[in-house]
């Protein structure tokens, strides 16, 4: 599908943020990736057009019922002038994964690496070039048909929307502190937390809402069954290093298989490290920090990237992590990831994309 351009007149452009000013997704590039779906049609009317609102009917399916599913990838201004991107592909068959789920249609992969390449390409000049700065890449598919009755939409809209962004969260690579919640769940398995879905994230408002409250950076979920086992914080992934094995919760169904644990994954593996995959409990986590043999807690994700956890808080207390420092093994996870995003260190796994 050919993608028409319209750009804004160079005149019109916004004046672009000081890195200083950068925050997370707070400032929006000059344009912005649109194409629409008809159920007897497909995709079509692929086009960059100028950043602008979007107009929906009152009766639009996504007001009432929900069909909205997203992701969330980043551009990477190296040092050698290249832009990269960092597992598009992993993203396009995520977004195919959440709109399957939700009886939405479907976007061939590769013409989704095109829009997007296509986007930043068009935005170059909005890649920040600070360290530890990148272009947050927000596309997103939602239900359009003017409509009333429960059932899947035969129209929508997907669209792709720019950042330049910062460190996601204020500490930046220093650890956060973290609260367990066992009063509120967040998924269950067989409904739809593997999915990117607004509506997941539309359940973890409060109980963020109250741990921020308290001092806390965000909240770890546990099982929505017996609310023992842990499966993600509420932007993350989350991993614990044992003295024995790296361990992430399994891929239970309610959990959001991230890009970023994946590439964790795969590096710990490659670099001899014993990385499991497996059911994990608080009682074990908590028992492991309490006998010394629980080195470290990190989340993964592509806002912060590697997310070091210095303190758990779980029923009325506080524990500490590494003496609250940054550890070893995250640091080391976190200079190999983003050596290869911005192209100081070698990418000899094909995760990246040049923008050209």
């Amino acid at each position: 599908m050919r993608i028409e351009i319209h750009p804004v007149p160079p005149q019109e452009r916004k004046a672009k943020p000081q890195p200083s000013e950068l925050g997370f997704g707070q400032h929006f590039t000059d344009h912005m990736f649109i194409m629409d779906y008809i159920h007897n049609k497909g995709w079509h009317k692929a086009r960059i057009v100028p950043y602008q609102a979007i107009t929906l009917d009152p009766a639009a399916l996504i007001l009432h019922y929900a069909q909205a599913v997203f992701e969330g990838l980043k551009a990477y201004h190296g040092e050698d002038g290249q832009i990269r991107l960092f597992r598009p592909d992993m993203n396009a068959r995520r977004l195919n994964a959440s709109a399957e789920r939700l009886c939405m249609p479907t976007i061939d992969p590769g013409f989704f690496i095109h829009a997007v390449k296509a986007l930043v390409d068009l935005e170059r000049d909005w890649v920040p070039r600070a360290q530890g700065a990148s272009l947050y890449i927000r596309p997103t598919m939602i239900a359009t048909e003017p409509a009333l009755g429960v059932r899947p939409a035969l129209e929508y809209l997907f669209f792709i929307i720019t950042s330049p962004v910062g460190a996601y969260y204020k500490e930046g690579f220093n650890p956060v502190k973290i609260m367990v919640t066992d009063r509120y769940v967040r998924a269950v398995p067989g409904g739809i937390g593997y999915t990117k879905a607004a509506a997941n994230y539309a359940a973890s408002l409060k109980a963020a809402q109250e741990a921020q409250a308290q001092g806390y950076s965000q909240v770890l979920w546990l099982d929505a069954r017996e609310r023992r086992f842990v499966e993600e914080v509420g932007t993350m992934n989350i991993f614990f290093h044992f003295k024995d094995a790296l361990v992430t919760p399994a891929l239970s169904g309610s959990i959001l298989p991230g890009v970023t644990r994946d590439s964790v994954i795969q590096l710990a593996r490659e670099w001899d490290l014993e990385a499991q995959e497996r059911p994990i409990t608080i009682e074990e986590v908590i028992e492991g920090l309490e006998e010394g043999r629980l080195l470290e807690v990190f989340g993964t994700g592509t806002a912060a990237v590697i997310s070091p956890v210095g303190v758990l808080h779980y029923k009325e207390r506080d524990y500490t992590i590494n003496q609250g420092e940054t550890g070893p093994l995250a640091r080391r996870f976190f200079e190999e990831i983003t050596g290869i995003q911005y192209g100081t260190r070698p990418d000899t796994r094909g995760w990246t994309v040049t923008v050209e």
